[in-house]
């Protein structure tokens, strides 16, 4: 046999005779060569999937890492007085400021009401203090409006004859905290609760207590909706999959109909329908179940919430479970039937097992949807059914408290992501399907 014959023991590597290692057409050794290969597929397969990479940067990881980093910092007291803000962090918290410290504040306050650049403005920081204190806002405003007449001490004495709120330490000890860039200020606003004068987290006033309760609303009204989404798609899902193709095809364009109207119109469509002298409740006078004088209020509240909600959500749930209830052979049941199962039997056994896949996929995606919800909320809602979404969008757009709407937004972020960790350990992610 000729040196070129090759050598191939079992176990090993392709070589030629002599030991030496097998080489492609151009002389590079082939482990090289399948080396070079596999990083170009890597590279293709890189540069196909960077536009999908570059838009979830761009549209999801930029603004929720924008919305964490918003939740913690607040540069809006330094901004104002930085001066003071650097002297207050000096103070040990006990009686008051020196008189050195407040003389700081005083001109960081007159300096402050004389600028005109935007984040600057003494209206920066009363907004920030009153957040922390609320009513406390006109107490930097009328200072800082007096604050240019005092060019002598003593500064404490002055501040004292303009407003004897100075002389209350937690005003001082509150502007200690927020002339921090970083703060948890704003998660504790979002979860009920606040710093004491000494520093200490203790639980809001009642009256501010709203948030926590408001979480608690979206979680189960998020889980009610998921529920009757199921009860009520499930059998619809089993119709549309046991039909003949001509019927159920018909009866999909029905289900898919949400999809191709906008979701104003549709949730417009509610409010005509739901309200006292809409739609239902004309119905229910003409049939004699109600009468005129005891018409019921369906709308701008909760009741009105959940009816557009599950009807807007509905569709997600009935194509996931129409999608896996296609795919299962009807001869399963006719095989459990033929040895001697009832038909409630056989199909608790056989067809609903096979379709909990589908229950997974939808019940997921309803309840995450529902859990963010937003625009249907805010017009049907009223102000018995607003959602923690209204009050995230609220201070974004509303009060400008873009701090606490993010620690709202990263606190509802959690709350989804220790729900799918807690649905991945009872189902398990891998039993998704959509079809």
């Amino acid at each position: 046999m000729s040196d070129a014959t090759l050598d191939m023991p079992v176990g090993g590597t392709a070589q030629r005779a002599g030991n030496e290692p097998l080489v492609a057409a151009d002389g590079t050794p082939l482990k090289q060569k399948l080396a070079q290969t596999t990083r170009r597929m890597k590279l293709r397969a890189l540069m196909l999937t960077m536009p999908l990479v570059l838009f979830v940067l761009i549209a999801f990881v930029a603004p929720i890492g924008d919305m964490l980093f918003r939740s913690l910092y607040n540069p809006t007291g330094s901004n104002v007085v930085p001066a003071f803000a650097e002297a207050i962090q000096q103070w040990d918290g006990q009686d008051l400021p020196s008189e050195e410290t407040v003389k700081i504040f005083v001109e960081d306050l007159a300096k402050a009401r004389r600028s005109r650049e935007i984040g600057r403005t003494v209206g920066n920081l009363a907004t920030r203090l009153n957040y922390e204190l609320p009513g406390y806002r006109s107490l930097v405003t009328k200072t800082a409006r007096r604050a240019a007449r005092i060019t002598e001490g003593p500064y404490k004495e002055a501040l004292f004859a303009i407003d004897k709120r100075w002389e209350e330490r937690i005003v001082w000890t509150t502007l200690q905290r927020i002339t921090k860039d970083y703060t948890l200020a704003f998660y504790l606003a979002a979860t009920d609760r606040k710093y004491d004068a000494d520093g200490s987290i203790v639980q809001a006033d009642e009256l501010y207590r709203i948030y926590v309760p408001i979480l608690w609303k979206t979680i189960w009204v998020s889980a009610l909706i998921t529920a009757l989404c199921f009860i009520i798609a499930y059998p619809v899902s089993y119709l549309l999959s046991t039909l003949p193709l001509r019927i159920s095809n018909l009866l999909m364009i029905l289900v898919l109909l949400p999809f191709w109207t906008s979701l104003l119109v549709r949730t417009s469509a509610w409010i005509a329908m739901l309200q006292t002298e809409g739609v239902v409740n004309n119905i229910f006078v003409y049939l004699g179940i109600i009468t005129d004088e005891s018409r019921i209020q369906m709308i701008y509240n909760l009741q009105g919430t959940i009816i557009a909600m599950v009807h807007i959500l509905l569709p997600f749930m009935i194509l996931p479970l129409y999608s896996v209830m296609k795919t299962i052979p009807p001869s399963y049941m006719r095989a459990a039937r033929s040895m001697g199962a009832s038909g409630t039997y056989a199909f608790m056994r056989v067809y609903f097992p096979q379709t909990v896949p589908g229950i997974a996929a939808g019940t997921l995606l309803v309840f995450i949807l529902a859990i963010g919800y937003y625009i249907t909320p805010a017009l049907v809602g009223g102000n018995d059914g607003l959602l923690i979404s209204n009050l995230i969008a609220d201070h974004i757009k509303k009060t400008l408290n873009w701090s606490l709407g993010a620690a709202l937004g990263t606190i509802l972020l959690v709350v989804v992501l220790v729900f799918y960790w807690l649905y991945n350990k009872l189902v398990g992610v891998d039993n998704l399907k959509f079809g």
